[in-house]
């Protein structure tokens, strides 16, 4: 399978470094408009592009991917605000898309977990809840991706009181998201832990391989169902 990595900093080399292992052949690899020309001018075909760059470039870069019909797996965190104008060009290319603010398949069991805790406490008014994250000091944004993404799973669990959500920006730390209920007499308190950087690339990886020859806007959710 042939893959275009969008974004060539940390993760996208990670991605490059592990994609034979995952049987995908690079084609290509964009981090500038000099890159993406060459790319365009290759006429080099590609299964799907893997993007790691800057949430500000997801919807320029969707627009450049959608005129050449390639599928897209988005890593990339914060570009939420342009949302509804990348689906639009997703939709009216007919390509397929898939957007995940966490590519470690652990946080989707993780994810399972805290909605789980949070409908056992959704019915005691004396349980608070709380959210931590800490990434490493370059992450831009805070709170990030998945501790907004655990934080929709307390509230569709039935958690309808505040959610106290925090960030700490620190060194090189992958990702740590630590989910806690508090209650009179004790706590209970929930953490994932990402120990290597390279499980974000083992799954954007393999959520390009699912994704490929498909068609519309899906998330990790739906690679578990199949």
């Amino acid at each position: 399978m042939k893959i275009l990595i969008v974004g060539h900093g940390r993760m996208g080399r990670l991605v490059e470094a592990h994609a034979a292992a995952h049987d995908c052949e690079v084609v290509a690899v964009v981090d500038n408009d000099r890159d993406w020309a060459s790319w365009e001018d290759s006429g080099a075909d590609a299964d799907v592009a893997i993007e790691f760059s800057e949430p500000e470039a997801v919807r320029p870069n969707i627009v450049r991917l959608a005129a050449r019909g390639v599928n897209l797996a988005i890593g990339t965190t914060g570009w939420q605000h342009d949302e509804a104008e990348i689906r639009r060009v997703a939709d009216q290319a007919g390509i397929g898309v898939l957007a995940a603010a966490n590519f470690a398949l652990g946080v989707y069991v993780f994810r399972t977990i805290v909605e789980e805790a949070a409908r056992r406490f959704a019915p005691l008014d004396d349980v608070g809840a709380w959210l931590h994250e800490t990434h490493h000091a370059a992450k831009k944004d805070a709170p990030s991706g998945t501790a907004l993404f655990l934080k929709s799973a307390i509230e569709s669990a039935g958690y309808g009181r505040p959610i106290d959500v925090s960030s700490t920006r620190v060194g090189s730390v992958p990702g740590t998201h630590q989910v806690g209920f508090d209650g009179p007499a004790d706590t209970v308190t929930l953490t994932h832990t990402v120990r290597d950087r390279a499980v974000f690339a083992h799954g954007a990886l393999e959520a390009a391989r699912w994704l490929k020859g498909r068609r519309g806007w899906f998330t990790v959710a739906d690679m578990f169902r199949d």
